[in-house]
This record gives C-alpha cells, structure tokens and sequence, in this order.
C-alpha cells in the first residue's frame, strides 16, 4: 500500500482536529487515529509544525524551495570557481608545449 505525501497544509489542519477532538475530550490516541496516522508520525509532525498557522506554513516552505535554489547556484559557482583557479594556475589537461604543430603529443614518438 503507497504512503501517502502530506502537504504541510494538510498537515497544519490535522494537528488542529486533533487538538479540537482532545479539546472535547476525546483522548490523544484515539484522536490521532481518527486522522489515520500513526503516533509517532503525529508527534513528529508537532514538534516539526506545533505552533504554525497557515500562512507561516507557506513562508516555511517557500524559504526552504529558496534555500535549496541557492545551495544549487553556490555550489555550481564554487565549482566554476575551482575550474577557474586549476586554469589559472596552468594544470591544464593537456600541456601545449607538449603539443606538436599537427596537435598530437609529441612524447608519444619519443
């Protein structure tokens, strides 16, 4: 049976009907299984979620789509920024004084 991917929405919503079903005095496991996940499941949900709205859910999601974008653009600068610095400092992979007039390495006839 697939798991199923929650939306940090959805997951918001479920952690209120939860704590409204406690509130009416339903208890913590039969309300959790009510929102059919497991417990442990909900209470990793709480500590990652506990205290958000709606709104902030959305800012925490889109501060982490954009922390993943410039971890992608550092890295490929920071590689671009090695390719650089190899070049400058002449650790090319082919040397051309080695290099014949036609192009081919000149160590091979030798």
């Amino acid at each position: 049976m697939p798991r199923k991917i929650y939306k940090a929405e959805e997951i918001v919503a479920a952690l209120r009907k939860v704590d409204v079903l406690t509130s009416q005095g339903q208890n913590v496991a039969d309300a959790i299984r009510s929102i059919g996940v497991s417990e442990v499941t909900y209470y990793r949900w709480r500590q990652e979620f506990g205290g958000l709205k709606n709104d902030q859910v959305k800012r925490l999601t889109d501060l982490e789509t954009e922390n993943t974008r410039l971890r992608r653009a550092i890295s490929d600068l920071t590689l671009d920024k090695l390719i650089l610095q190899e070049a400058a400092r002449g650790n090319v992979w082919s040397a051309p004084s080695l290099q014949g007039p036609l192009g081919f390495d000149v160590r091979q006839f030798a």
